[in-house]
C-alpha cells in the first residue's frame, strides 16, 4: 500500500488495526460504534474518517484510557515494536483516571416519556 505512510492521511479504522489497538477492522468499528474513540477531542463517528500525523487519539480500553499522538502513519500492520514507533503516549500522570473514563460508551440520553413524572418524591 503505497502512499498512506508517506502521504497525508489514513482511514481511522485501518489505522487502529495497523497500530494494534484492534485485531480487525470490524473490531475497530466496534470501538467507534461504542464511542470509545476520540480524535482531537471529538468522538469518531465513522471508520472512514481520516487520521493525520499530529492527531491525538483517545481510546477507552477495558483497564483505562490511552492518549496517543500520531508521529507517523504506518503502511501496514507490523510487530508491536513497529506499531509503537508510529505514535507517542501523551503524558497522563496528572489525569484523573475516573474522570477520564467518561469517554467510554454511554447510553444515548433521551427525554423522559411525557407520562413519567420528573420528580419521584
Amino acid at each position: 500500500m503505497s502512499g498512506e505512510g508517506a502521504g497525508g492521511s489514513i482511514r481511522i479504522d485501518r489505522l487502529l488495526v495497523y497500530l494494534r489497538f484492534a485485531r480487525t477492522r470490524s473490531a475497530a468499528q466496534t470501538l467507534i460504534d461504542t464511542h470509545a474513540l476520540r480524535r482531537n477531542r471529538k468522538h469518531v463517528l465513522r471508520g472512514a474518517e481520516q487520521a493525520r500525523i499530529g492527531d491525538v487519539l483517545t481510546l477507552a480500553t477495558g483497564g483505562g484510557v490511552r492518549v496517543i499522538e500520531l508521529t507517523a502513519l504506518p503502511d501496514r500492520r507490523g510487530s508491536p515494536a513497529q506499531a509503537a514507533s508510529h505514535y507517542r503516549e501523551v503524558d497522563s500522570d496528572g489525569l484523573d483516571r475516573k474522570g477520564q473514563m467518561t469517554i467510554a460508551a454511554s447510553p444515548p440520553t433521551a427525554d423522559p416519556p411525557p407520562d413519567v413524572p420528573e420528580d419521584f418524591s
